[in-house]
C-alpha cells in the first residue's frame, strides 16, 4: 500500500496523524498496534526523546501495518537517522534550506513545516505541494488557513498544534486540508499506564471523523 508512497498521498491514508512522544521504547510497538487497532495506520513518533529512534525502529519492524515516521525533525542530521530507524516518512516544524536538501536527499516522503504564505511558496518552487501548518492555531487556525486556499490552491496541509477533537472537524472540512495531526490520541498517563484499550478507543473516534 505505502511502497511509493508520496507525501501527496500521505495526507490521505487517515483524517488524523497521531503526534506521539514515547519516553520508553517498550511501549512503542503496544501504542502502535492500538492506535492502528482504532483505525490510525499513520503515526508520527516525534524525535523529542532518546527512546524515540529506537521506538521507530521497534513499530517499523514489528507493526507491519503501521506507517510510522519521525517527526520534530530540526537538522539534517535527523533526517538521515530517522531514515535509518525505519522510517517512512518526516515532518519538521519549519524547514530552511539546508534541512529541505537533507529530507530530499533520503528518498523519504515529508512534510516540511510553514506558518506563513511566504513559507509556503518558497517550498512550492521546488515543487512541495504537501506541508505542515504549525502551530497550526497559534499561526491563526482554519481562518487562516481558508485564507491561503486562493492564492495557493496547489499546496495542501497537515494542520499540527493545539489542534483538539473539538476543532478536528472544522480544519478537515477545509479543501486545503488533507488530514490534522494530534497530540490527544496518545495520553501520557494513558501510554505509562498502558491503557491500549483507551488509546484504541480515542484513535477510533479520530478514524470518523472522516466519515462526519
Amino acid at each position: 500500500m505505502t511502497a511509493d508512497l508520496t507525501a501527496d498521498a500521505l495526507l490521505d491514508l487517515a483524517p488524523v496523524v497521531p503526534v506521539v512522544v514515547i519516553d520508553d521504547a517498550d511501549a512503542a510497538v503496544p501504542l502502535a498496534a492500538a492506535l492502528v487497532a482504532g483505525g490510525l495506520p499513520v503515526i508520527e513518533v516525534t524525535l523529542r526523546t532518546p527512546a524515540a529512534l529506537a521506538a521507530i525502529e521497534r513499530i517499523a519492524a514489528r507493526v507491519p501495518d503501521a506507517v510510522v515516521g519521525a517527526g520534530t525533525i530540526v537538522r539534517p542530521r535527523d533526517a538521515a537517522d530517522a531514515a535509518a530507524a525505519g522510517s517512512r516518512f518526516l515532518v519538521s516544524p519549519g524547514c530552511t534550506p539546508a534541512l529541505r536538501e537533507a529530507m530530499t536527499a533520503t528518498g523519504l516522503p515529508f512534510l516540511p513545516g510553514v506558518s506563513s504564505a511566504s513559507e509556503a511558496m518558497a517550498l512550492l518552487e521546488h515543487g512541495i505541494t504537501a506541508q505542515k501548518f504549525f502551530p497550526a492555531e497559534a499561526a491563526g487556525g482554519t481562518a487562516y488557513l481558508k485564507s491561503l486556499g486562493g492564492p495557493l490552491p496547489g499546496v495542501r496541509f497537515c494542520p499540527t498544534g493545539g489542534i483538539t477533537p473539538a476543532t478536528a472537524p472544522d480544519y478537515l472540512a477545509l479543501p486545503n486540508v488533507g488530514c490534522v495531526g494530534g497530540s490527544w490520541l496518545t495520553p501520557a498517563d494513558a501510554v505509562k499506564n498502558g491503557d491500549w484499550d483507551r488509546i484504541r478507543a480515542l484513535a477510533a473516534e479520530a478514524a470518523a471523523l472522516r466519515t462526519r
